[in-house]
């Protein structure tokens, strides 16, 4: 989508009282220029968490994750999404409300056709009827000399700009978040299969505590510890059975589907791509959708700051009216039944009780708002990119050493069966090996998926296109 507002206005007038008045009030140059830069602290050459090549973030950074499930459920929900269609809606609201607030600097012609009926009554001499047919033409124009209209209008334009770069920011948004879901619901599957094997090697433990029960070798203790490490993972695969519900029907609204839970998604969590390329610092403020609606929203303030000062200036208006009046329908084509009236109108304000003036300092501190939102929504970018390449870099050396957990305790887990049926260990040291196996398998799928999700936010944070 573009915002474009083509052909808006008449031609400014110039008139050398500008000069003089508007001298008065600082100049008839007044909306600053303002700096994409200025973010309140100084931006640095390259990003610190990271000596990666200044590179350009991905357009397509979904595709990188060579999963063509992820794509379609992707594209699905940019298309379907409800959120993201209100988001569309707002913008074309902007864009017309743009409009309307420009129509004020062309002339507004209106028709009014019409029938008129009287009765006269005069004493003595009866009542005389008649009636006139009349079509007549009205016109209303403000001069938009000093550009009061035109500024307001500019600032509505701003703010449409602003909308539709929240509308990209929440198709980037909706993009990550149903990556998000999608690889979260893939680790919950994974999770529950894990205490679904987890399941299986308790029944395992409790099947020969239970035949070294019947034997004599061991005490009832130890069963009774055997049943309860079982009861305890079968709570766990129910916990890890409703999250999967939960997730599924967490991403089919963001699909725009039913919540069914009929969702079939894979069980399995790719490799995050290569580390990412992440460009220069002082390329965010022109790539991120947010950073760039608030700049847009700090300029719409700016000429709305513009519009109210201009308004203690005097306003010009022409109004004009014509048509033809006739007591035959016919006649009205008649040149003799034209009637007209040209006005021009001058309006200075004198004394409005502090109205003009209180807008002006309303608008001046609101536009002071919008330049500390501005920076905040900057730093807060450069934050997020900072603090996930950072991540990055600690979450790759915490599933290496997750991973070697998961292939220890497993060893660990053979070794603790074998001494157990040989006497060599107590049933707390049994289970406590399964229990870490258990512990760290879960362990490792959540920071594969944490690995992830912390690319996808990198993306996000970088403002990449989908």
């Amino acid at each position: 989508m573009s915002v474009t507002m083509d052909g808006i206005g008449p031609s400014r007038l110039s008139i050398t009282f500008c000069g003089l008045v508007l001298a008065l009030l600082g100049g008839c140059g007044t909306i600053p220029e303002r700096d994409v830069n200025d973010v309140g602290a100084p931006i640095p050459s390259a990003w610190t968490a990271t000596a990666s090549p200044q590179e350009a973030v991905s357009e397509h950074w979904v595709e990188t994750f060579a999963d063509s499930t992820l794509n379609a459920l992707v594209s699905e929900a940019l298309a379907s999404n409800y959120d993201l269609k209100a988001a569309a809606a707002r913008v074309e609201a902007a864009r017309q409300q743009a409009r309307i607030d420009g129509a004020g600097r062309w002339p507004q012609l209106y028709f009014s056709p019409g029938y008129e009926r009287a009765q006269v009554r005069s004493a003595g001499f009866g009542s005389t009827e008649f009636g006139a047919f009349e079509a007549l033409f009205s016109l209303d124009w403000e001069l938009d000399v000093w550009g009061r209209i035109r500024a307001f209008q500019q600032a509505s334009v701003s703010e449409a700009v602003a909308t539709e770069a929240d509308f990209h920011a929440a198709r980037l948004s909706l993009a990550a978040r149903t990556a998000q879901a999608y690889f979260e619901l893939a680790e919950a599957k994974l999770q529950a299969e894990v205490a679904e094997q987890s399941i299986r090697d308790r029944r395992t433990i409790v099947e020969l505590v239970r035949g070294r029960f019947t034997r004599g070798l061991t005490r009832g203790l130890d069963l009774r510890l055997a049943l309860t490490d079982l009861a305890n993972a079968e709570a766990q695969l129910a916990a890890a059975r409703n999250r999967v519900q939960a997730i599924t029907r967490l991403l089919e609204v963001l699909l725009g589907r039913y919540p069914a839970a009929d969702l079939t998604i894979t069980a399995s969590l790719p490799d995050p791509p290569a580390p990412l390329s992440a460009g220069v610092p002082s390329e965010l403020l022109g790539r991120r959708p947010d950073v760039i609606a608030a700049f847009e929203r700090l300029h719409a303030s700016d000429f709305r700051v513009e519009s109210a000062r201009k308004a203690l200036l005097p306003r010009i208006a022409l109004t004009a009216s014509g048509g033809t009046r006739s007591p035959a329908l016919t006649e009205l084509v008649d040149p003799r039944a034209a009637v007209w009236n040209v006005a021009m109108g001058f309006l200075q304000p004198l004394f409005t009780g502090g109205r003009i003036m209180g807008e002006i300092r309303l608008n001046r501190a609101l536009t002071e708002e919008a330049l500390n939102r501005y920076k905040n929504t900057a730093l807060n970018a450069f934050r997020e990119v900072e603090q996930s390449l950072a991540a990055e870099e600690w979450l790759r050396e915490q599933e290496q050493a997750l991973r070697e957990a998961v292939e220890q305790t497993e060893a660990s887990q053979k070794l603790a069966i074998y001494s157990y049926r040989h006497g060599f260990i107590e049933i707390l040291t049994l289970l406590d090996s399964y229990r870490s196996t258990l512990n760290a398998q879960s362990a490792h799928l959540a920071i594969k998926r944490q690995l992830l999700n912390n690319r996808i936010g990198l993306y996000l944070a970088l403002g990449g296109g989908v």
